[in-house]
């Protein structure tokens, strides 16, 4: 498509089962009968399943020879996971040791988007790092239903201790100060709340973007500080903040949690008609605030 398509071009319904669709609660097939209705003046559903899916072309804000940043593919060691992970590591090219952030993508592998996120990071006075949990598959296939399938495949627990490896990779890292935060989208903003519970003695941030949120008992093992973001269309994923926030309270965890008004689930993701600019980029900085709040002192 030549030109970037908002959420207001569609019909929230469909929007809700495009959601469901993208996080395997509704099969393809299922999506494309209940889609039929949406298909009007001549479109098809083929056709309308593309205006609402990842358009790559629109995620590049920062390019892989950048000049102010080094960018390379990377390899580490998580045994307790896929044996051996890659991912992409980004750092300015300027300067010798750099706060640490674990870039965590959505449901459906390292995609364009999400390495772009991790050259931001770069451009913005960090060493980051994004790996790939389909890795053992290849890695990213180059097609987001290919990747969620592949993904799907994967132990759960398995890929969560890929990403704690990654983490205490980036604690050790010769560019690293050994402060290290997390910054995770959907799929990856579910497993930047686990890792605050898993590693509190590594994660000293976490920015979780419409994630799934841990066990309320395991809310007191938290030591981070929380930058927590929620897209108010949200149903599914909201439905357990209050639980969340209630028990953050009690257990007296540093966080503060906003919920952006008239947004959907993947705002900040510029490559679909979901992405919200305005929440995007207010987002952003409030992430930025965290890491250079908790990581450079």
């Amino acid at each position: 498509m030549a030109d970037r398509e908002t959420a207001a071009d569609f019909d929230q319904n469909l929007l809700n089962l495009y959601d469901d669709y993208v996080h395997g609660r509704v099969e393809r097939r299922d999506f494309m009968v209940r889609a039929a209705k949406f298909a009007v003046g001549g479109l098809t559903v083929e056709a309308l399943l593309s205006r609402l899916s990842p358009n790559y072309s629109f995620a590049q804000q920062v390019a892989n020879d950048d000049p102010r940043i080094v960018a390379n593919a990377i390899e580490y060691d998580s045994p307790k996971g896929a044996g051996k992970m890659k991912g992409l590591l980004a750092r300015p090219k300027d300067g010798s040791k750099f706060p640490a952030v674990l870039v965590v993508h959505e449901n459906r592998g390292l995609n364009p988007y999400i390495e772009d996120v991790v050259r931001r990071l770069a451009t913005s006075g960090f060493v980051a790092l994004g790996p790939d949990a389909l890795t053992p598959f290849g890695g990213y296939p180059g097609n987001d239903d290919e990747g969620r399938a592949l993904q799907a495949k994967r132990d759960s627990e398995e890929m969560l201790q890929d990403f704690m490896a990654a983490a205490e990779f980036l604690k050790a890292h010769e560019y690293s100060s050994g402060k290290v935060g997390v910054v995770g989208f959907c799929y990856g903003g579910g497993v930047s709340n686990q890792l605050a519970v898993r590693l509190p003695e590594t994660i000293l941030a976490a920015a979780p973007y419409y994630g799934a949120q841990p066990a309320k008992e395991d809310v007191p093992k938290i030591k981070a500080s929380l930058t927590l973001h929620y897209a108010a269309l949200d149903n599914r994923i909201n439905a357990g903040w209050p639980e969340y926030e209630k028990a953050l309270q009690q257990n007296n965890v540093r966080f503060e949690a906003f919920v952006y008004e008239g947004v959907n689930h993947g705002f900040h993701n510029d490559t679909t008609p979901r992405f919200d600019k305005t929440a995007a980029e207010l987002s952003w900085k409030r992430t930025l605030d965290l890491f250079n709040r908790t990581l450079r002192n």
